[in-house]
């Protein structure tokens, strides 16, 4: 099965300029984690609640003032809308991430895959496989 087949394709998309507070209310609006960061047609970043916890308001900075881009995540890592999801499901494992962004291959936003997604259409064995590798410790000795 093919990533376009089930992934979510009405992506709300966070612009690096915005407050944390705005984005932090769209998350709660749409019952969300994490939202790409989008400028001039371009994926820039993803922001999630966990950097505005961590990176943002335990370090003291302000929700209504401290920009998007301050604590978003710019090494975006993302997949293909035509990449088979066994693949990018053990993909999400080794780099221990939960969601991915989906471009095509003009590198344009089309949707989110989540692991719930991939349990949702393979079943628990794909997903089953990224979790056991996002939740593996890291090497810390090698």
């Amino acid at each position: 099965m093919r990533v376009s087949e089930a992934m979510t394709r009405d992506v709300q998309v966070a612009n690096p300029n915005q407050s944390l507070y705005d984005v932090a209310r769209i998350m709660a609006d749409c019952d969300i984690g994490c939202l790409p960061v989008g400028e001039n047609d371009k994926l820039v970043g993803m922001i999630t609640d966990r950097d505005i916890t961590v990176r943002a308001i335990a370090k003291g900075k302000a929700a209504d003032s401290t920009k998007v881009r301050d604590v978003m995540s710019s090494d975006v890592k993302y997949c293909y809308d035509d990449a088979e999801i066994s693949d990018v499901a053990r993909n999400m494992g080794d780099i221990k991430l939960h969601r991915l962004p989906v471009v095509d291959h003009d590198k344009h936003l089309v949707g989110i895959l989540a692991l719930a997604d991939v349990a949702n259409c393979e079943g628990p064995g794909d997903a089953g496989v990224a979790v056991c590798g996002i939740s593996e410790p890291p090497d810390v000795l090698g």
